[in-house]
């Protein structure tokens, strides 16, 4: 019964040290969740992901949220999602004014661009900005196509050795603008590193160990835990001992017995009789004084 009390004990404490974890971020694809698993992975900071009817979630330790929005923010995941030529331009009935139109295409043509230039690796976020050639009022000229680019990236890109590329991709991806590649009133492509995020686990102090904050609750409990196994252990032992002695099996000389017959164990001399290790009272006998001869 006592046995039974600890466990029970013992499983809720382990209950409660349990934490469910938080949602991250839900709704993603699975690669996107991939990415941001992979990359938490790298900071060592574990997350799981499960499916749910509109997409995929990520989760992590409570602990760990606040680290895990600082690392996918400086990675720049996850990634930001981009509708395509197809998507903007699906047949719904609707008939769109010219002016639509114009604004729908030149957004489709910024996502185009932003989603090529994000597959270069080292790039964190790219944005595309595009104006088309355009005739403000009749009679006036018309206003030539322009475009600016900005990619925030990792120190594993090299901005001197890509930016001719950007403004090669960029230039014959946008009409009216086949001759903009070196003209940086035409075309301006901006390059900003990101800021890698350093990390600050406040530390405490637990007992004469100095560990991160948040592990302190977690040795807490093991503490608590092990402190409360130890204790049943030392009551079972000692309510077995009581048991003994209320039999009267616990006396001296067979403690004596158990000792002396074991191989190599020198024999006891003849005669030698030793006093019980407690007085034990018998039905219609007098009391056995302790430490008296038997």
């Amino acid at each position: 019964m006592f046995m039974r009390a600890c466990s029970t004990l013992l499983l809720c404490l382990l209950l409660t040290a349990c934490e469910e974890r938080s949602a991250l971020h839900s709704r993603l694809s699975e690669q996107d969740a991939n990415e941001v698993i992979a990359e938490l992975a790298d900071k060592n900071i574990e997350a799981s992901k499960q499916v749910d009817k509109d997409g995929m979630t990520v989760l992590v330790e409570p602990a760990d949220m606040n680290s895990a929005v600082h690392v996918l923010e400086a990675a720049g995941l996850p990634r930001r999602s981009r509708s395509s030529l197809g998507d903007i331009f699906r047949k719904e009935g609707v008939i769109s004014t010219p002016l639509e139109e114009r604004a729908r295409y030149i957004y489709a043509l910024s996502q185009e661009l932003e989603s090529t230039l994000s597959q270069i690796d080292g790039v964190v976020l790219a944005r595309v900005h595009v104006v088309l050639p355009e005739r403000v009022a009749p009679g006036e000229p018309v206003q030539p196509a322009s475009a600016s680019v900005f990619i925030k990236h990792t120190g594993a890109l090299d901005p001197d050795s890509i930016t001719p590329r950007v403004r090669n991709l960029i230039a014959s991806g946008i009409p009216g603008m086949a001759d903009a590649a070196h003209n940086a009133s035409k075309l301006s492509v901006v390059f900003v590193p990101t800021v890698p995020y350093q990390e600050r686990r406040k530390m405490a102090h637990f007992g004469p160990f100095v560990m991160q904050a948040e592990e302190v609750a977690y040795w807490r409990t093991v503490t608590v835990v092990a402190g409360i196994i130890l204790l049943g252990i030392l009551l079972g032992a000692g309510y077995g001992l009581y048991r003994l002695w209320r039999k009267g099996a616990l006396t001296l000389p067979r403690f004596l017995e158990h000792k002396l017959t074991r191989p190599g164990a020198p024999a006891a001399p003849p005669g030698n009789t030793a006093a019980p290790l407690f007085a034990v009272k018998t039905p219609g006998a007098g009391t056995h004084d302790k430490g008296s001869a038997a």
